[in-house]
């Protein structure tokens, strides 16, 4: 079919129209990837949550009747890529749509966006959170944060964590059932340290220095290049290591412009380093 004849990824995410996060940082990155991005709104906001005010129109009502339209194109995927989902039933959907599209050979790529610092997010339910651990199961790949992994395995959160031991919550995540899994974000001695694991191989960590505090958007950042690399066929290590390296790089290069850490990474200045 010729809607088919080009690599695409279906995209789970909202999108915010200014506070570069979710759909409008994933979709220009997987674009310039060279590979076609269909996104799937959860929610359409006018600037992220972490702004004093924001506006926002829920899709949940929409997003069966989209999934449909795809269907009588009859639309293929070589990725599917899930962000934050707001509730019981999105996740219900998007469990669905990964269960109808994910065909032999479909990339699946679970962000299990839940919590940070230790605690599920105030929206997440224990149904929510086990909800995410169906989706994970049916993941090629995760990319949760320690707070996340956590959550998904039913361990305490200890932000001191060894790497070692982290190295061993991501081969427990992937024991769910992801091929491949990734613990971002750890802050440790002026670094940001990733830890990755393939199955049936060994544990690795990719570092890069540490530059300013949290800014909005980094972890969609990371799992769209995650994504597009996978459907490119970029081995999963060096697709870590390009993801983490541009993340730091956006984030210092939005620094240097003195950007507000609530309007994101500044990843369009740099986004030619991805060649």
């Amino acid at each position: 079919m010729a809607h088919n004849r080009q690599k695409k990824i279906a995209l789970v995410n909202d999108y915010t129209g200014f506070g570069r996060c979710s759909v409008a940082v994933q979709l220009p990155l997987i674009s310039y990837l060279g590979v076609q991005c269909c996104t799937l709104p959860t929610a359409v906001l006018s600037n992220h949550t972490m702004f004093d005010s924001f506006s926002i129109q829920d899709f949940t009502a929409h997003m069966e009747e989209h999934v449909a339209e795809w269907r009588k194109l009859g639309l293929r995927f070589a990725g599917i890529c899930t962000g934050f989902l707001g509730s019981e039933a999105q996740i219900a959907i998007v469990d669905g749509f990964i269960a109808e599209f994910a065909g032999d050979g479909t990339v699946v790529v679970v962000d299990p966006v839940m919590g940070d610092y230790g605690r599920p997010y105030a929206t997440y339910t224990p149904a929510m959170c086990a909800g995410m651990e169906r989706l994970v199961r049916r993941a090629t790949i995760a990319t949760p944060n320690l707070t996340e992994a956590c959550l998904l395995l039913g361990e305490p959160y200890d932000p001191d964590v060894s790497l070692e031991a982290v190295a061993d919550l991501a081969r427990r995540v992937a024991a769910l059932g992801p091929e491949k899994v990734v613990v971002t974000g750890l802050v440790r001695d002026g670094s940001v340290v990733n830890v990755g694991y393939e199955r049936h191989g060994a544990a690795f960590t990719v570092s890069t220095p540490q530059r300013g505090g949290d800014r909005s958007g980094t972890g969609d950042v990371f799992s769209a290049i995650i994504a597009a690399d996978a459907v490119n066929g970029v081995p999963f290590r060096t697709s870590v290591e390009r993801a983490a390296a541009f993340v730091g790089r956006a984030i210092e290069r939005s620094i240097e412009l003195g950007i507000p850490a609530t309007d994101g990474v500044a990843f369009e200045e740099v986004i030619r380093e991805l060649d």
